[in-house]
């Protein structure tokens, strides 16, 4: 086994590497870039070098500063974690050349799947059955969209050299295909540096089942089940379980041994995971093979009992398999939820900033979290947002499950928007609690998925004005201290008023929303007013910011955390954030015209308008790169440019001015 590994990733997955190291006695070194300074992962191993600045390409993918760090600390081996290096051959053989073991496949075998066309070849010669498609070397825009007319729309068209969602668009009809081909040609080039694409059939409500295959370098190969990752957004996985709901042990067998038949024909050594489109019927197609460790691998590992990563480590060390197929079972169901810092209700937009709080429920054998972040750092837009992953297991998928649903609840993250609520959502919907699985459930669902945003709750307002009011109590009392007059009343916070009843009012603001709260204090006691009611309110401190309220007798904890002069409110699995001032408002283009901001920090890809032109509703003005994604900025009605404010190539803050728009009198309401 090694002594020392270095693990080329960041966040989450740099982590749970490294404990798995740290449980198997070998030391890890971790790389950083200048954005990652202080990140956790850099703190948990027992050395760490800077390998460049935040830009990624700069450094996380600069596969020399990765190979002189390990050559510099004496490691004998890296693991290059998911994304990033994972799956690039000429990485893979630097390595070997370097003397240094790669805790991956071969470089040839990384060749083989990391075409996706390449590989759709392979897997025909070797009878996997496939999606009707094109996956040839003809790479001409008239010639792709002649083939995907034959194949009939609509279609999917997805980089060759992709993986996770980038470069991927459907096609709904042929006067779409154009610019969503140059679209995918671009995200693929930025991403993966290949703008290749293939085209492919779109499916009706397929499932996306994948299968995770083992391999060492005695011959052994064996598959550890399946997966159901159906569950998706941007064609990016959002819930993942194992085993996949409604599989019968025939079409496990079926899969398995489909997906076994992959990993040998290119001799596939450590882990891999081979992924299927399915139909509602249980047919299903190679889509392709990741020759890495997957995201959702933990519910793998939580149904096998299995510590994918030893594997990994072992199998990269010479040792063979530590079990044959017929040794490998599953026992209970497993969900993992992806946390990101997004906007649910914007299109899942990414978002920035600062973590002010993040909690999570306790782990245990039942509940974990896998995160590389922790309270105060801070999501930039050079990397991936996810914030963490929240796996469960139950003794079937029922109380996994609800086991889910009580996780997401107990947690808690503040100063970024966050997909939390919505998760909780997704996994108390009908169609995901009966297992009506299909990559398109989301947008199936949206009514439910999305509800609009509901008036903040008596109990919500009482809560806030009551943690307002012990805040500036903890302030009075400060004052008393610091002045010579202790008892003066303008050092307490009763609502001493002279020649007045004794109140307090509050104004909290939530967006656009304002709650007026007039907290009265009477000789019986506090009461509060809200939306004309009168309540009786009582409560006390607990711990770390929580409280317990009492409103007309009933009872209830809350956490309350102060940012600035913002409130972040949590509670029976709810999250709200209320201001004592009015919110400043994104510059958003109103009926008469004004600007088009950037909704986030990035990169301008292409400028698709010039100054005076006129142009329609929903046409695209902007593209811009943030988060490995893109952008686009439509016109938000029918209108003239007026001005264009920056060029394909430079980077822009999130609110900056990108176009001055001006709507036609026609739209004007």
């Amino acid at each position: 086994m090694f002594r020392k590994i270095l693990v080329a990733n960041r966040g989450e997955i740099a982590c749970r590497v490294m404990r798995s190291a740290e449980r198997l006695g070998i030391r890890t070194v971790a790389v950083y870039s200048d954005a990652d300074r202080d990140a956790l992962h850099v703190r948990l191993a027992h050395e760490a070098l800077r390998i460049g600045p935040a830009p990624a390409r700069e450094s996380y993918l600069n596969a020399e500063a990765v190979i002189a760090a390990a050559r510099e600390t004496g490691a004998e081996a890296i693991h290059p974690g998911y994304g990033f290096l994972s799956e690039n051959e000429a990485f893979a053989r630097a390595c070997a050349a370097a003397g240094i073991v790669f805790i991956g496949p071969t470089p040839e075998a990384i060749a083989a799947m990391g075409d996706k066309s390449a590989a759709k070849t392979l897997m025909e010669k070797a009878r996997v059955p496939l999606v009707p498609g094109y996956h040839g070397e003809n790479q001409d825009a008239a010639f792709l969209l002649g083939r995907a007319e034959a194949i009939g729309f609509p279609v999917l068209i997805k980089a060759s050299a992709g993986g996770g969602g980038k470069g991927m668009r459907i096609v709904h009809r042929g006067a779409e295909f154009e610019t969503a081909l140059a679209s995918c040609r671009r995200e693929a080039k930025s991403a993966f540096g290949d703008d290749r694409v293939l085209i492919e059939r779109y499916l009706e409500r397929p499932r996306h089942i994948e299968v995770q295959v083992f391999g060492d370098a005695h011959g052994n190969c064996v598959h550890l089940f399946e997966r159901d990752c159906s569950v998706q957004r941007r064609h990016q996985k959002v819930l993942e379980e194992a085993p996949a709901p409604g599989m019968t042990d025939a079409r496990r067998r079926e899969m398995g041994d489909a997906a076994v038949a992959v990993a040998r024909a290119i001799k596939y050594q450590g882990a891999g995971t081979v992924e299927f489109i399915a139909e509602q019927d249980g047919r299903f197609y190679f889509m392709e093979m990741n020759t890495r460790l997957q995201v959702e691998h933990p519910v793998t590992e939580m149904i096998t009992g299995i510590d994918l990563v030893e594997w990994q480590l072992r199998v990269a060390a010479g040792e063979r398999l530590p079990r044959a197929q017929d040794e490998l079972e599953m026992h209970g169901h497993a969900i993992e939820a992806r946390l990101y810092a997004e906007d649910p209700a914007r299109e899942f937009l990414p978002a920035t900033g600062r973590l002010a709080h993040l909690a999570f429920p306790a782990a245990s054998d039942a509940v974990r979290i896998d995160t590389g972040v922790e309270s105060g750092a801070v999501i930039t837009p050079h990397y991936d947002p996810m914030i963490a992953k929240l796996i469960v297991w139950g003794k079937d998928r029922g109380a996994a499950l609800a086991r889910l649903r009580a996780a997401l609840a107990a947690c808690e993250v503040a100063g970024v928007a966050t997909n939390v609520e919505f998760l909780g959502r997704l996994a108390a919907s009908g169609a995901f609690t009966r297992a009506e699985l299909d990559t398109g459930l989301i947008e199936r669902c949206r009514d439910e998925l999305f509800p609009p945003r509901a008036p903040a709750p008596p109990e919500a307002l009482a809560a806030v004005a009551l943690a307002e009011l012990l805040l500036e109590q903890d302030g009075a009392r400060e004052r008393a201290r610091a002045s010579g007059d202790p008892h003066s009343p303008w050092n307490e916070v009763d609502g001493w008023r002279m020649n007045e009843d004794s109140h307090h009012d509050f104004v909290f603001t939530e967006g656009e929303a304002q709650y007026p709260v007039t907290v009265r204090f009477l000789a019986a006691g506090q009461r509060v007013v809200i939306d004309g009611r009168d309540y009786v309110l009582e409560g006390e401190r607990l711990q770390a910011g929580a409280l317990l309220v009492r409103l007309d007798g009933r009872a209830f904890k809350v956490r309350a955390l102060r940012e600035a002069q913002d409130w972040h409110l949590f509670g029976d699995g709810g999250y709200r954030r209320f201001a004592l001032r009015d919110e400043l408002h994104g510059l958003d283009v109103d009926a008469g015209g004004g600007s088009l901001a950037a909704p986030m920090p990035g990169k301008i890809i292409a400028v698709m308008v010039n100054p005076g032109q006129k142009v329609g509703k929903g046409t695209p003005l902007v593209i811009l790169e943030a988060m490995k994604m893109e952008h686009t900025i439509s016109a938000p009605a029918d209108g003239v440019v007026k001005e264009v404010h920056y060029a394909p190539g430079e980077q822009v803050l999130e609110g900056a001015e990108l176009i001055a728009f001006e709507a036609l009198e026609s739209d004007a309401r």
